[in-house]
Parts: structure tokens; C-alpha cells; sequence
């Protein structure tokens, strides 16, 4: 009798796992999970397919879990149907831990190896890629503000999720952790108070920065996935958003990046990151290999 199997149908000796005889079943989460970008690209136009996987499917497993479902697939038809729940799931796939002066010492480095570069420069520019809530942005307008750079700068700050771009635009930041951002402040080599850019008010449990200090700060949405370079800049901030994507999405951020920096710009990348085996590996010098700070050179 001849075999009937579908041609490329795999037999069941292939089938059989090797220790119980049992065929051996997919994983249907990961099936869900890959439908679930899919889904959220075609309708949405945001392109989570090359992130990472293993944080992103934790944070969508704890999304179906507030969204009171079961599974995946149950969570998908939820978002594919309702724009507020797409909203909710964006923001807990969007990356937000940042703070004022996080990581002190990229400021000093960039207060000592960046700054006398911009000032050659009769107007800088900076882009600010991944803002989140607007910490990062605050810092650099704070910095160029003491190195007499403010009036003669611009800083882009962009994020894929527009929610926490209207917290940035609010210029708050929390009583409570003024005491840690100022701690950071003097050790990124601050040279007043935090005090000096900050208004309280007596009812408030939140500080609010002078609005001269954010007045050169444009915060915009940008995909960094899916949207092309705006401008030429003289410096890019992307530090602690290339871990969160797989290498193809990598790749192509680089490109990004490369692309939107004029020659003799400065790149600078979170300490996990690196431009080492990508292809722009050669199109850089090294300004700070500690600090991931990098010259553009062709």
C-alpha cells in the first residue's frame, strides 16, 4: 500500500519524544505570542516581533492576568478590539526605568569628553532616543545648562509611547526621590544644588523643573522600529533600549542611529550596548569605552 503522508509530513518515529513514546507537543504560547505581535503590527503599526522575547512575554502574561483572560490568544482579541486595553498592554511593554542623573558617571564623562566637542559647534543638537518619562532629557538640559551650552542647543527627546511623553511634558518629579536624584546630581558633577532648577509648592508631593531650563527640550513620538531619521544631530542618547531588541531590530536601530548623526557626532550607548560587531564597528572612534561614548568618523 502506498504511504499516504503528506510530502514533508514527519514520520512518527520523529514524533516520538525520545524517552515516552509521546508525540512531542509545540509550544502553543509561543505560537499565541508570536500571533500577538503579528496582530498588534498589522493593526497598531507597533513592531515588538524583534524584541527581545523573554521580558516581553512575561509582561504580556501579566497583562492577560489584569485583563482578567486566560491566555494569549484570549488577550489578543481584547486588544485587536479595544484600543484602551492596546494602550495598557503598550505600556507595559515600554521600557521606563530611568531617574534623574541615572548612571552619574556617563555625565561626568560626557561633561569632560563630549562638551568641549559641541562647543565648536555654533548650534548643537541632540536627540534624546527612547525618553520615557523625560529623567534622562532633564539631566542633559541641566548639564549643557552649566556648561554654557542651553541657548545654543536643542534637544529632542522621543518615545514610541505617547503616554509617558505627557508625563515628561509635565515636569514633574517626585519629592520623594529628590534626595537620591541630588546624590546623583553631585556625583555626575553638578555644580549648584538641584534646588536652583526646581519649584515647589506647599499641597504638592511633587517638584516641578523651571520651565527655562525645559524650554530647548521638543518631546515628540518616534519608533525608533518603524520611523525614519528627522534631522541631523550632534549628538544621539540611546542608552538602555538596544537590550531590550533582538539583533535584526538591532541592526537596523544602528542604522538608524548612524544615519541621523553628522560627522564627527556623538553616539552614546547604555553600558550593556555596544557598536562591536555590528556593521558601523569601523565608522566609529571610541571617546569613553567605559561609558559607551563614541565619534563618528565616516
Amino acid at each position: 500500500m502506498p504511504d499516504a503522508r503528506l510530502p514533508g509530513a514527519p514520520t512518527q518515529t520523529a514524533l516520538m519524544a525520545s524517552g515516552g513514546g509521546a508525540p512531542a507537543r509545540p509550544d502553543v504560547e509561543a505560537i499565541e505570542f508570536d500571533l500577538l505581535l503579528e496582530g498588534i503590527y498589522r493593526q497598531y503599526g507597533f513592531d515588538f516581533r524583534d524584541y527581545a522575547p523573554s521580558s516581553l512575554r512575561r509582561r504580556v502574561r501579566q497583562r492577560a492576568q489584569a485583563e482578567g483572560v486566560d491566555t494569549i490568544s484570549a488577550l489578543q482579541e481584547r486588544v485587536l478590539h479595544d484600543p484602551a486595553c492596546m494602550e495598557r498592554l503598550l505600556q507595559d511593554m515600554s521600557i521606563h526605568v530611568t531617574s534623574l542623573f541615572r548612571d552619574p558617571t556617563f555625565y561626568l564623562a560626557f561633561r569632560v569628553k563630549v562638551v568641549p566637542l559641541l562647543r565648536t559647534y555654533p548650534f548643537v543638537r541632540v536627540w534624546n532616543a527612547g525618553c520615557s518619562t523625560g529623567e534622562e532629557a532633564f539631566s542633559m538640559a541641566i548639564l549643557l545648562a552649566e556648561e554654557g551650552l542651553a541657548e545654543r542647543t536643542r534637544i529632542y527627546a522621543t518615545d514610541v509611547n505617547e503616554h509617558v511623553l505627557d508625563t515628561a511634558r509635565a515636569r514633574r518629579l517626585p519629592l520623594r526621590k529628590l534626595r537620591e536624584y541630588e546624590a546623583q546630581y553631585v556625583r555626575a558633577g553638578g555644580k549648584h544644588t538641584l534646588d536652583r532648577y526646581l519649584s515647589t509648592t506647599p499641597d504638592d508631593d511633587h517638584a516641578t523643573l523651571s520651565p527655562a531650563l525645559t524650554e530647548g527640550i521638543v518631546f515628540a513620538q518616534h519608533n525608533l522600529v518603524s520611523d525614519r531619521s528627522f534631522n541631523e544631530f550632534h549628538v544621539v542618547l540611546c542608552r538602555n533600549v538596544l537590550i531590550y531588541f533582538g539583533r535584526r531590530l538591532q541592526d537596523d536601530v544602528h542604522a538608524l542611529l548612524h544615519e541621523s548623526l553628522v560627522t564627527f557626532g556623538v553616539l552614546a550607548l547604555g553600558r550593556r550596548e555596544s557598536i562591536r560587531f555590528t556593521r558601523f564597528e569601523q565608522s566609529y572612534a571610541e571617546l569613553d569605552a567605559r561609558e559607551k561614548l563614541y565619534r563618528k568618523v565616516h
